[in-house]
């Protein structure tokens, strides 16, 4: 099973960046570096999932309406970026700081519930776009958003981009509007300029084309 033992060799989600108007590749803090570097246990992280099921069910794999985000087979280090710039205030997600910043939740929960949802394998439908115009949302993904999320959407797990590949279309087009409007709080500086620009139109195009990609192989 895979171990949260994150290095700069590991190639690969938003979305998923250190802080507000960062640099495109940060550099992790103290906490962060030492949380990668700590091997999570899967079997472990299952039990402690538990406790998220209630929103991001039993086989994590979100909701459709966009309200939760597919996360099976998300980078572990994604994840764990996430989360602790939800604690720290960097990322506004009100529905789920309560829950992270509770005593109770640990960083060894955090660390294995990672290697749990990376672990994963793809179950349950994706809710996927219409399908009007992916001629332009693949042209817009390939010019603005494969260098850094791959070709396939498999994101980077050094870098701390997330897997956008066969995400839920609502939930694709809920983040990119937030960062393009800065309300997400640690959107990327260059993914911002890219998306600042884009009609309704385009942001829908390319969040359905998102959608309708694959899931990597395991």
């Amino acid at each position: 099973m895979p171990a949260l033992l994150i290095t700069v060799t590991l190639t690969g989600l938003l979305m998923s960046m250190a802080s507000a108007q960062t640099s495109t590749n940060p550099e992790p803090d103290a906490q962060l570096r030492a949380l990668l570097a700590t091997p999570g246990d899967p079997a472990r992280g299952k039990k402690a999932f538990a406790t998220c099921e209630g929103c991001h069910r039993k086989n994590a794999s979100g909701r459709s309406d966009g309200t939760i985000p597919r996360l099976t087979g998300q980078h572990a280090s994604v994840v764990v970026k996430q989360v602790l710039d939800i604690r720290a205030g960097r990322r506004s997600n009100p529905s789920m700081q309560p829950f992270v910043v509770d005593p109770a939740f640990t960083m060894t929960h955090l660390v294995d519930i990672a290697a749990y949802l990376q672990a994963l394998p793809f179950e349950g439908s994706i809710g996927k776009g219409p399908g009007t115009d992916l001629a332009r949302g693949k042209e817009l993904y390939e010019r603005d958003c494969a260098a850094c999320h791959g070709a396939s959407g498999q994101g980077d797990a050094a870098k701390f981009y997330p897997m956008v590949s066969a995400q839920h279309y609502r939930y694709l087009l809920r983040e990119v509007i937030a960062i393009r409007d800065g309300s997400r709080g640690n959107s990327n500086a260059e993914m911002v300029k890219v998306v600042k620009p884009y009609t309704p139109a385009e942001i829908e195009a390319v969040s359905d084309y998102m959608s309708q990609m694959a899931p990597p192989k395991p």
